[in-house]
């Protein structure tokens, strides 16, 4: 049999505790990797392959104390996958200014201070895999997007400018931009979806949408 590709590497993943956070951990531990996530709503726990650890991404002294504390324990990730945000659908004049802000901070914010904690040791390291989950809202506007639009452009740009600084240093980067996907996250949004129908296989996503996905 041969060996698990991920075997003996750390990986870390944020907003992991469902969606596509929780489903890219399972798909890193399943390859061998130990995966320490981080979620608001996860308490802290350890097993043998997997580490979890309580933080909101939007908190500049959660983060740097959570990653320290990775650093301490288990060394430098070899993959650190930005995932954590929040969606909602609301016109401009709809948004509260505190709404605005929320997005912002989870959504690149978030990822911008995980990668300025881990980006230096992967630097030096001369490796690393800092993976930024985009969205299709990125480079496309969808009306009601506004604060979400805001902040996926600009993690899009933070992974552009990353991804120029970090050439010929062993370092990758990568931008992955899904269309919709079939998560809780939606479920406010398509009240005649929910886990039943996502159980089912049902069809996801906004009538607007490029790319509908079917997730069983």
């Amino acid at each position: 049999m041969s060996p698990a590709p991920l075997a003996g590497r750390l990986a870390l993943v944020t907003g992991a505790s469902r969606g596509i956070g929780l489903a890219v951990a399972v798909a890193l531990e399943g390859a061998g990797a130990h995966v320490v996530r981080l979620a608001r709503s996860l308490p802290d726990a350890a097993t043998e392959r997997r580490t979890d650890l309580r933080c909101d991404v939007a908190d500049p002294a959660a983060v740097e104390r959570v990653v320290g504390r990775v650093l301490a324990e288990r060394g430098v990730p070899d993959i650190v996958v930005n995932n954590a945000g929040i969606f909602f659908i609301k016109r401009i004049e709809e948004i509260a200014t505190p709404e605005f802000t929320r997005a912002i901070a989870v959504n690149l914010t978030g990822a911008f201070l995980v990668a300025r904690a881990v980006v230096p040791h992967f630097r030096q390291r001369g490796a690393g895999h800092l993976v930024t989950i985009g969205s299709v809202s990125d480079h496309v506007a969808y009306s009601g997007s506004t604060a979400y639009a805001a902040s996926k452009y600009g993690l899009r740009g933070m992974h552009e400018v990353l991804r120029v600084d970090l050439a010929r240093t062993g370092v990758r980067t990568t931008l992955v931009s899904p269309g919709p996907v079939d998560t809780e996250m939606w479920d406010p949004w398509t009240p005649t979806r929910g886990p039943a129908s996502r159980s089912a296989g049902t069809c996801c996503g906004p009538r607007t949408s490029p790319r509908p996905c079917c997730t069983p």
